[in-house]
């Protein structure tokens, strides 16, 4: 799952599930698997040759060397480091989530990683709440909806922004012409 909208993309390793239960779901390589998908989705479907990658840390401060949890120094980093590697990616990271989403710090990169749902959510809602998308990577096929879910609290009662659905058909098929045009 990664969200778009026109300022942000961001991808959230762990969607669903308490937050007590991210840092046991947190491996070196879900880390990697998910750098590796969006990495060549946003080349195929977004037209960026060389994308510039961020992950955020799960803990405050990016950990502080431990003094706040050491995922950063035993899962996050071990997987960055492995990911530099590659030599078709800017990798950075880990990041601390309170200072990766300024205007400054997000015209530095494509994408963010992030730990957890919250943490990739709330930017894209704060920046722009009707026009965000759900892309699903990984599939065969393009696959969009919009980012807030269905809805069903407000179905037939003619309150629903359309915005979201119709940033979803236009990205699936700016998508689909820069896949078309990949070759």
């Amino acid at each position: 799952m990664m969200l778009v909208t026109k300022e942000l993309k961001t991808l959230p390793l762990t969607i669903h599930v308490p937050l007590k239960k991210v840092s046991k779901l947190i491996t070196k390589d879900l880390i990697c698997s998910n750098v590796k998908i969006a990495a060549a989705a946003l080349k195929t479907f977004f037209n960026i040759k060389r994308p510039s990658i961020i992950i955020t840390s799960l803990n405050p401060h990016a950990g502080e060397n431990g003094d706040f949890g050491n995922e950063e120094i035993n899962i996050i980093k071990p997987a960055i480091d492995e990911l530099r590697k590659l030599d078709n990616i800017c990798l950075y990271g880990p990041i601390s989530a309170d200072t990766a989403f300024s205007s400054t710090s997000r015209s530095k990169y494509d994408l963010a990683v992030c730990m957890y749902h919250d943490q990739a959510l709330i930017p894209i809602k704060t920046l722009d709440f009707y026009k965000g998308v759900n892309v699903t990577l990984g599939l065969d096929f393009i696959r969009t909806s919009p980012d807030h879910g269905t809805g069903f609290d407000i179905a037939g009662k003619n309150l629903a922004n359309p915005e979201s659905l119709i940033e979803a058909v236009n990205l699936a098929y700016d998508m689909s012409v820069n896949k078309k045009n990949e070759k």
